[in-house]
């Protein structure tokens, strides 16, 4: 099992912080390796909300989808991949930590099995630190916090 957590400030209010996070197909403006996330559930986000998810990786597109197992408008989502190149469930938490001022929570945890998972735990590790800048840079946040990636600390 590979399991990725990081928090940012971020220089926003948490609704917007939320907002953002919550509807999946904004993921690909920050998530590296995402190509697109189609929503295959009408209606508003909530819990059994569904997408059809494409990374590239290694050099191939992988899809696979994800499903809203938990919502609370304007504070936490939770997924799950029930199927697809790699299982797992991840999950965003948005709190408020000062007048327009969100930290945004996230945490992933994949089950792939087999000789990929350490390959796939380095470049899920690389990636993230990556991503942690792109949403600062989108909604504006202040420096990282820390970030743990299968339970040490980064």
């Amino acid at each position: 099992m590979i399991v990725v957590e990081t928090a940012i400030d971020i220089a926003r209010p948490s609704a917007e912080v939320f907002d953002f996070v919550a509807d999946q197909t904004n993921a690909p403006r920050w998530q590296h390796g995402l190509v697109e996330v189609e929503r295959v559930t009408p209606g508003p986000i909530g819990v059994g909300t569904e997408h059809v998810v494409v990374r590239r990786f290694a050099g191939r597109r992988l899809s696979s989808r994800n499903r809203y197992t938990d919502y609370v408008p304007g504070r936490y989502v939770a997924f799950e991949f029930p199927e697809g190149w790699a299982r797992g469930r991840a999950s965003y938490l948005v709190e408020d930590v000062g007048p327009a001022l969100a930290r945004l929570w996230s945490r992933v945890e994949l089950d792939v099995g087999g000789v990929l998972a350490p390959v796939l735990a380095r470049v899920l590790e690389r990636d993230t630190r990556a991503d942690e800048a792109v949403p600062r840079s989108l909604l504006g946040a202040t420096a990282p916090r820390a970030a743990v990636a299968n339970g040490h600390a980064r």
